[in-house]
């Protein structure tokens, strides 16, 4: 059974950083594609970024190309998602979740429970 765990949102100012982790406990972690999602107000939920098995390869939205950066570790079964240069359209509650690899993962995230994820709240 997998249960992924978010943590690190908070409230920061346009322009700063923020680090959010997702603890997963799936005994398959290592060799699954995992990725970072968001909902934000009002809005649907959208494909962040995502990282392969090994951590090799790594895929963005446009929006957050060049600003985020998505890493693992697989000893901790940890996902990172390193926010810099935050904007206020970046605020919103992010989600974790697994997938086959950082394409399919976008229109494909495998767990259907979405839990409880980490709010990030960004002013301006």
């Amino acid at each position: 059974q997998v249960k992924l765990v978010e943590s690190g949102g908070g409230s920061v100012q346009a322009g700063e950083s923020l680090t959010l982790s997702c603890v997963a406990s799936q005994r398959t972690f290592s060799t699954d594609a995992m990725g970072w999602f968001r909902q934000a107000p009002g809005k649907e939920r959208e494909f962040v970024a995502s990282v392969s098995w090994n951590g090799k390869s790594t895929y963005y939205a446009d929006s957050v190309l060049g600003r985020f950066a998505i890493s693992r570790d697989n000893a901790k079964n940890t996902v990172y998602l390193q926010m810099n240069s935050l904007k206020f359209e970046d605020t919103g509650a992010y989600y974790c979740n697994f997938g086959l690899d950082t394409r399919s993962i976008v229109l494909n995230p495998l767990d259907r429970d979405w839990g409880q994820g980490t709010q990030v709240t960004v002013s301006s």
